[in-house]
C-alpha cells in the first residue's frame, strides 16, 4: 500500500471522493465535514452545523453538491461553492448510518437506526419513499450503479435488496403507471396502484449484524460485512440471490468493504486495525496493512482513478494499492517500455509502436525499474516485493528482429536482488538484500564483490560509476577504484534523470529537485509542494519536469517556473523543441505541444545570447507580468521596455532604468499628473534641465518652475514668471521673483499695490530710487513717522548668471546596450521626433482651396501654443574670472640669498602639443592654434560665430577648489582616457548632447518657427568641429548629423526667403512656387517633407500649374499623409488629371536631379559647374566662390583645406 496522504483528526466515519477535482469529504464523529486537497495537502474548507457525529457523505456527480446525515437525525444539503447549508430533510427518528446521492435522478438515499430507509428528492426537498422491514439499524444502504435495485444492511443479520422501479415510474416517468408502460399495455388496469418498492431479496447467512453492503460496478454480485469477522460475496439473477463465498481473515468486526472499480479484487477493513485486500477469484487474502493504535470504520474508492481512503480513529488516510509509474528507458530516438507483459518499443520519428518480446511473470507484480543495454541490446528488470528480501530481477537478451505483433517470450535470467543497472557494455551490478554491491556478466554470474559506504538505492551514475543514496545524501561512487568521488545533499533522491551527453544530471526527490553536473557538483535546486513525478532534458539543457498537477521547467541558475497544469500525472520520456513525449499513468504513449517561449527567453537571458532574445521579443508573445516581474528582479529593466506595450508598466520600468526619452514618451501617453511629478524628480537627478521644465509646465509647479530658470541663468523665462505670477494674482510668488530679478522697481510697485508703503519707502530709498521714495512719502499720512534708512544697508541686488545654461548636465559616459543599439538602428539614423507633432502657424495654409465646395482643412497649431522657445538662445557671454598670480617676497638682506622655485607648467600647456584636435587646444586656452586649425581643416574666414563656443568650452576645461587660507585657489584638471602616457581634456561636448539638441530644432521646424529653427540647426553645426568620435561608426554618425544642419538650414533659410519676397505680379508669384517646389526636395524628415509638399502644392495649383501640382500631390500620396490630407491631395490630383498644364513656365526639372545654391537658390543640375562650402559642403554656383558660406557663416566657399579631423586616429 502507498500512502498519498494522510490526515490526523477525530474518528472519521465517512469518506467520498470527488468525480473530477483532487478532493475527498471526510466526516466526523466530533461533528465536522472536512473538505481536503488530497494533492495538495491542504484543507480547503470545513463545514460545523450537524450536532454530534456525522456518519454519512456524499458527493454529487454533477452538481456542486454534497449531503451529509448525523446523529441529529438531520439530513442536510450543502453547496460547496457557495460554502453554506442549503436546506435540510427531516423524517428520521435516530441515528443516520449513511447518504448517497441517485447517479441518474435527483434522489437521495439514507439509511438509520429507526430501522428504515428512505428516498428524498434533494429538488423537491421532500421524501418520497419509506422502505420498512429490518427489525434492527440500518447500517447501510446503497443504489445500485445502473438498474432500479437499492441494497441494504442491518444489525438484524440480513441483507435485503429492494425493487425501486414502481417508484421511478411514479416519480420520473408521467402518469400512475409510467406513460411508455400505459402506452405499452392500454387494456391493462391497475386497481390498487403498485408498490413504491419492494423486496426483491433476502440474504441471510450472517451470524451478527451486517455492518456494510456493496452492489458490484458491473458484475451481478453483492459483497458485505458483518461483525461475525466474515466476508460474504452473494450473486444474484432476476428470481434468486444466493452466497458465493465467504472470506475470513479479520480478528475483530468488519466495518466496511467494496469492490475494486477495475480489478478482481476486495478492499476490506476493520475494528481489528487492518485493511485487507483479498482475491475474488481465489478467496485468498493477498496483503494485510496494519495499524499500531486506530480501528478503521469506513472505505471509499475514487470513481476513476486508483485511489482509495479509510477513515480510522485518529483520521484517514488516502492510499494505492500499487505503483502506478510505467517502468521505461530512453535510448537515442527509441522509446523502450513494459505494458501488459510485453516489453515494446517506439520510436519518436515514426511513431511505430510494436511489442518486442513477452515477459515471464503475471501483471499484478509490474516491474519496478528497467535498465537497458543499448550495446549488447539487454535489458533488466527489476521487481520489487512488500518484503524487501523476496525482490528479484530478470535477466533478458533482447531479440533485434521482430516478425509478429504477437511475440513469443525470451527465457531470462532471474536471481534474488533489490536493483540492477548497467555500469559497462558487459557488466551489470546488483544491490542485493544485504546493501552489497555484485558485479555480474551477461551470464549473470558474480565476478566481483564491491564494499560500498551505506546505502540503500544505487542508481547509474556513468560507465563504471555508481550513484549511491542515503537517506539525505548521493554519492557518487567509482566501482573499478572502489572510491568515492563526490557527494551531494539531496533528501530522499527517488529518480536520476542523465541528460543525453551525459554532462548533466537530475536527481529527483519526493519533493525536491537538484541539477548537477557529471561530477555531482549541484548547480541548481528548487523545492516543491507537489509531489515530483518524473522529468526530462530539453535539447538546450533546460530540465522539464512535472509534479501532480503541473510541468514546470528549471534553469541552470535555479530559477524555475509553470509551463502548464495537467489534470492527471504523466512520466515525461523525452522533450523536442515544442513537443513534450510522455506516458500515462495507463501507460499509453502521448504527445503534446507547449510554449517553450518562456524558459527558452529566460535561458538566452542568462546566456547573454541578446540575438535570441531579440527574435523572441518580436515573434513570440511575451505577456503577463510575471516575465516583466523576473527582467526587474535579475536587473534587466530595459529589456523588459522594448516588449512592454501597457505604457504606464513602460513609464514605470523607464524611470527604473533611467531612460528619460522612453519615460516622457510614455508620460505624455498617460497624462497623469503624477507620472509627470515622477519624471521631473528622475530627470532632475539625471540633470535633464529640460524635460524638468517641461513636467512642471505641465503640473504648473510655479515656484520650481521659477528656482530652475534662476539656477540655469534665463532670466528672459524668469521675467515671464514674474508676469505670470502676477497674472494669477500671487503676491508671494510675484515678490519672490522680482527678488531673484534684482528687478527694484518691480518690488516697490508690489509693495505699494499690497499695503505696505513704508516697507515700499524703504527699499525705494535704500536702493537709490530717490524720486520713487519721495512720492511714496507724499502719500504717506503725516502723522505716520518714516522709516529710517540705514546708510550701511546693503542691497538686495542677485549677482548676474556668468552664462545662460542651455544644454543638460553632463552624464558618464557608457556603451550603449545591445538593445539600445538594435533600436538605434531600427530608427534609421536620429530618431524622428517631429513625426507625431503638429505643423504650427508658419507653414501655409490650404484654407482657401475650395474642391467639390468644400473648404481644406487647415494646419494646427497645437505645438505652437505649447511654448515660445525662446529659452535656448545665449544671450550672455562668459566672464572668466582673472588668474591669481603668486608674488614672492623677501623679509630682508638675510633672506636675499634664496631663489624660490619657478611655477611648473599646467597640463593643459601640453594639450597644443600633443593634439591636432580643435576642441583640445580650446581648452587648452590656446584660440589662435584653435582658430588656424579651423582655417585649415575647414576654411573658417569668420571666427565671431565661433566665439560663444569657445569661451563656453574653455570655461570647462579646468575646476577650482579653496586651498588653505590666505592661499590661493587651486585648479584641477579633468582629463579623459587616451593611449599613451599623455592625458588629454575630458570633453565637453559629446555627440549624443548634439543629438538631443537635434529634436528641438525639429519641433521648433513642425511648430513652423524657422528663424529660432535655424538658429537651433546652426548651433549645432558649429558643435560639430568640437566633438572627439572614438570609432567609425560615431564618425559616420557625426557626418550624417552635420548633413541634417546643413539640409535644414537651407531650406529653412529658403523659406524664409520665400515668405519675405513680394506676390503681386505674376513673376513674383512664378519665383515664389519655385522656391515652394524646391523646398521639396530638400532632404528633410518624412513629417516635415509632408508639409513642405502640402505648401508647394497649395501654392502650385493657386497659379494653374497643374501639371506641377499633379506630380507634388503623387509625392504627398507616396508618403503616406493622414487620412484627410491624403483625401484633400486626391481630390487635387483629380483636378489636375483632367487638365494636366502648367499656365506658368517654371524653371524646375523634377526628372534631372539638382542641388540648390545656398545663395540664389535656383537649382544646380547634375553636370553643371558648382564649388562647395569646405565645412558644410552646400553647394553654391561658381560666380559666388570667396565668398562667406550663407548656411554655415564661418567657412570660405571653394577653399581648399584638409578636412575636418574629430579623431586622433584620423588620417
Amino acid at each position: 500500500m502507498l500512502t498519498k496522504f494522510e490526515t490526523k483528526s477525530a474518528r472519521v466515519k465517512g469518506l467520498s471522493f470527488h468525480q473530477k477535482r483532487p478532493w475527498i469529504l471526510a466526516s466526523c464523529h466530533n461533528g465536522n465535514i472536512q473538505l481536503w486537497d488530497y494533492r495538495m495537502c491542504v484543507l480547503l474548507d470545513k463545514f460545523e452545523e450537524h450536532d454530534g457525529p456525522v456518519r454519512g457523505i456524499c458527493f454529487h456527480q454533477q452538481q456542486p453538491l454534497f449531503v451529509s446525515g448525523g446523529d441529529d437525525y438531520k439530513i442536510k444539503v450543502w453547496n460547496y461553492r457557495k460554502r453554506r447549508c442549503l436546506f435540510t430533510l427531516l423524517g428520521h427518528l435516530d441515528y443516520i448510518r449513511t447518504t448517497f446521492f441517485h447517479h441518474e435522478y435527483p434522489w437521495i438515499l439514507s439509511a438509520s437506526d429507526d430501522q428504515t430507509l428512505r428516498i428524498w428528492n434533494w429538488q423537491s426537498r421532500s421524501c418520497i419513499c419509506v422502505m420498512t422491514g429490518h427489525n434492527h439499524y440500518v447500517m447501510c444502504a446503497q443504489f445500485h450503479p445502473s438498474d432500479d435495485l437499492v441494497v441494504s444492511a442491518s444489525l438484524d443479520q440480513t441483507v435485503r435488496v429492494w425493487d425501486i422501479s414502481g417508484l421511478r415510474k411514479k416519480n420520473v416517468a408521467p402518469g400512475p403507471g409510467g406513460l411508455e408502460e400505459h402506452l405499452r399495455n392500454p387494456a391493462s388496469t391497475d386497481l390498487f396502484g403498485q408498490a413504491d418498492a419492494i423486496v426483491r431479496h433476502l440474504l441471510e447467512g450472517h451470524d451478527r449484524g451486517v455492518n456494510w453492503v456493496a452492489f458490484h460496478p458491473t458484475l451481478p454480485l453483492i459483497v458485505s460485512a458483518a461483525d461475525d469477522r466474515q466476508i460474504k460475496l452473494w450473486r444474484m439473477n432476476d428470481t434468486r440471490a444466493w452466497e458465493v463465498d465467504t472470506c475470513r481473515g479479520h480478528y475483530n468486526n468488519v466495518s466496511c468493504v467494496l469492490f475494486h472499480p477495475r480489478q478482481e479484487l476486495l478492499l476490506s477493513n476493520s475494528e481489528d486495525k487492518s485493511i485487507r485486500v483479498w482475491d475474488m477469484t481465489k478467496r485468498t487474502c493477498l496483503h494485510t496493512f496494519r495499524r499500531e493504535h486506530d480501528r478503521f470504520w469506513v472505505l471509499a474508492a475514487h470513481p476513476s482513478l486508483n485511489l482509495f481512503a479509510a477513515g480510522h480513529d485518529g483520521g484517514m488516510l488516502v492510499f494505492k494499492l500499487e505503483r502506478e509509474r510505467p517502468v521505461y528507458s530512453v535510448q537515442g530516438n527509441i522509446l523502450y517500455y513494459v505494458k501488459d507483459r510485453f516489453l515494446r518499443q517506439l520510436d519518436f520519428t515514426t511513431k511505430k509502436d510494436i511489442a518486442v518480446m513477452q515477459l515471464r511473470g503475471s501483471t499484478r507484480s509490474p516491474p519496478y525499474s528497467m535498465s537497458w543495454n543499448s550495446a549488447e541490446h539487454a535489458v533488466i528488470l527489476c521487481f520489487r516485493a512488500p518484503a524487501q528480501e523476496n525482490s528479484a530481477y530478470d535477466l533478458y537478451m533482447v531479440p533485434k528482429d521482430v516478425s509478429t505483433q504477437t511475440p513469443d517470450s525470451v527465457e531470462s535470467r532471474r536471481s534474488s536482488g533489490l536493483t540492477a543497472v548497467w555500469v559497462a557494455r558487459n557488466r551489470f551490478v546488483v544491490f542485493d538484500k544485504t546493501h552489497t554491491i555484485l558485479i555480474k556478466n551477461l551470464k549473470n554470474e558474480v565476478t566481483k564483490k564491491v564494499q560500498v559506504p551505506s546505502c540503500d538505492e544505487i542508481f547509474y551514475g556513468g560507465t563504471g560509476m555508481l550513484i549511491l543514496r542515503d537517506s539525505d545524501h548521493v554519492t557518487l561512487y567509482d566501482v573499478q577504484q572502489k572510491k568515492t568521488l563526490a557527494q551531494e545533499k539531496c533528501s530522499k533522491c527517488r529518480y536520476v534523470v542523465w541528460s543525453q551527453d551525459t554532462n548533466h544530471v537530475a536527481l529527483l526527490g519526493k519533493h525536491c529537485v537538484v541539477l548537477c553536473d557529471r561530477k555531482l557538483a549541484a548547480y541548481a535546486s528548487v523545492h516543491e509542494t507537489a509531489r515530483v513525478k518524473s522529468g526530462a532534458w530539453d535539447d538546450s539543457g533546460v530540465f522539464i519536469y512535472t509534479t501532480a498537477n503541473h510541468l514546470k521547467y528549471l534553469l541552470k541558475n535555479g530559477d524555475n517556473g509553470i509551463i502548464r497544469t495537467l489534470d492527471v500525472p504523466i512520466y515525461l520520456t523525452r522533450v523536442k523543441g515544442r513537443t513534450i513525449y510522455c506516458l500515462d499513468r495507463e501507460i499509453k504513449p502521448k504527445t503534446f505541444t507547449i510554449d517553450p517561449t518562456e524558459y527558452h527567453f529566460k535561458l538566452a537571458l542568462i546566456d547573454q545570447k541578446y540575438e535570441e532574445m531579440l527574435h523572441l521579443i518580436r515573434n513570440a508573445k511575451l505577456v503577463g507580468q510575471s516575465i516583466i516581474a523576473y527582467l526587474q528582479k535579475k536587473g534587466y529593466p530595459d529589456v523588459a521596455l522594448h516588449f512592454v506595450k501597457d505604457e504606464r508598466t513602460r513609464f514605470a520600468l523607464a524611470l527604473e532604468c533611467g531612460n528619460i526619452d522612453v519615460a516622457l514618451e510614455a508620460a505624455r501617453a498617460l497624462d497623469d499628473k503624477a507620472c509627470w511629478e515622477h519624471l521631473g524628480e528622475a530627470a532632475l537627478l539625471q540633470g535633464n534641465h529640460q524635460v524638468v521644465e517641461m513636467c512642471y509646465q505641465r503640473v504648473k509647479n510655479f515656484d520650481r518652475l521659477s528656482f530652475l530658470y534662476l539656477i540655469t541663468g534665463n532670466l528672459e523665462k524668469l521675467r515671464k514668471m514674474m508676469k505670470i505670477a502676477e497674472i494669477r494674482k500671487d503676491m508671494s510668488g510675484h515678490f519672490q521673483t522680482a527678488l531673484l530679478l534684482g528687478d527694484i522697481q518691480e518690488r516697490v510697485k508690489i509693495l505699494k499695490s499690497s499695503g505696505q508703503l513704508s516697507l515700499a519707502y524703504m527699499t525705494a530709498a535704500t536702493h537709490g530710487l530717490t524720486d520713487e521714495a519721495e512720492s511714496i512719502a507724499a502719500s504717506l499720512d503725516p502723522d505716520t513717522p518714516l522709516p529710517e534708512v540705514h546708510a550701511d544697508g546693503e542691497l538686495l541686488i542677485p549677482p548676474p548668471p556668468v552664462i545662460q545654461f542651455e544644454g543638460n548636465w553632463p552624464l558618464l559616459t557608457v556603451s550603449r546596450g545591445f538593445f539600445e543599439r538594435i533600436t538605434t538602428d531600427e530608427s534609421k539614423g536620429f530618431v524622428d521626433a517631429a513625426a507625431d507633432v503638429t505643423e504650427g502657424e508658419g507653414w501655409v495654409e490650404d484654407e482657401d482651396l475650395r474642391l467639390d465646395e468644400e473648404e481644406g482643412e487647415g494646419i494646427s497649431d497645437q505645438l505652437a501654443a505649447e511654448g515660445d522657445g525662446g529659452g535656448w538662445d545665449v544671450d550672455e557671454e562668459l566672464e572668466l574670472p582673472p588668474e591669481l598670480e603668486i608674488k614672492a617676497t623677501h623679509d630682508g638682506a638675510s633672506d636675499s640669498y634664496f631663489a624660490p622655485p619657478s611655477r611648473g607648467a599646467p597640463p593643459s600647456q601640453s594639450w597644443t602639443s600633443t593634439s591636432p584636435l580643435v576642441v583640445d587646444h580650446i581648452l587648452a586656452g590656446s584660440f589662435e592654434s584653435a582658430a588656424k586649425l579651423l582655417h585649415d581643416q575647414i576654411g573658417m574666414v569668420n571666427l565671431s560665430p565661433f566665439l560663444d563656443q569657445f569661451l563656453n568650452i574653455f570655461g570647462r576645461s579646468a575646476c577650482s577648489f579653496p586651498g588653505l587660507p590666505t592661499l590661493s585657489s587651486m585648479y584641477a584638471y579633468p582629463v579623459r582616457p587616451s593611449p599613451g602616457k599623455t592625458k588629454l581634456p575630458a570633453l565637453p561636448i559629446r555627440l549624443n548632447d548634439l543629438v538631443q539638441r537635434l529634436q528641438v530644432g525639429y519641433q521648433l521646424t513642425t511648430a513652423g518657427k524657422f528663424r529660432d529653427a535655424v538658429d537651433r540647426f546652426r548651433g549645432i553645426l558649429l558643435c560639430i568641429p568640437m566633438v572627439v568620435v572614438e570609432s567609425r561608426q560615431e564618425a559616420a554618425e557625426a557626418q550624417q548629423l552635420l548633413t541634417i544642419c546643413r539640409e535644414y538650414i537651407n531650406g529653412l533659410l529658403m523659406e524664409i526667403m520665400r515668405k519675405d519676397l513680394p506676390k503681386e505680379n505674376p513673376a513674383d508669384q512664378v519665383r515664389n512656387c519655385e522656391m515652394a517646389i524646391y523646398f521639396t526636395h530638400v532632404n528633410l524628415q518624412p513629417a516635415h517633407q509632408i508639409l513642405t509638399l502640402r505648401t508647394a502644392l497649395t501654392v502650385a495649383y493657386k497659379i494653374k500649374c497643374l501639371q506641377t501640382a499633379g506630380s507634388l500631390a503623387r509625392r504627398l500620396l507616396e508618403l503616406g499623409p493622414k487620412p484627410e490630407i491624403a483625401q484633400q491631395a486626391r481630390k487635387i490630383l483629380q483636378v489636375c488629371d483632367k487638365s494636366p498644364l502648367d499656365e506658368s513656365r517654371l524653371h524646375y526639372d523634377e526628372h534631372n536631379p539638382f542641388t540648390i545654391c545656398g545663395a540664389s537658390y535656383v537649382p544646380i543640375y547634375r553636370g553643371k559647374p558648382e564649388v562647395t562650402c569646405p565645412f558644410c559642403n552646400t553647394s553654391y554656383l561658381p560666380e559666388f566662390e570667396a565668398q562667406l558660406c550663407r548656411v554655415c557663416t564661418v567657412s570660405e566657399v571653394g577653399k581648399k583645406v584638409s578636412g575636418l579631423r574629430l579623431s586622433l586616429q584620423q588620417r
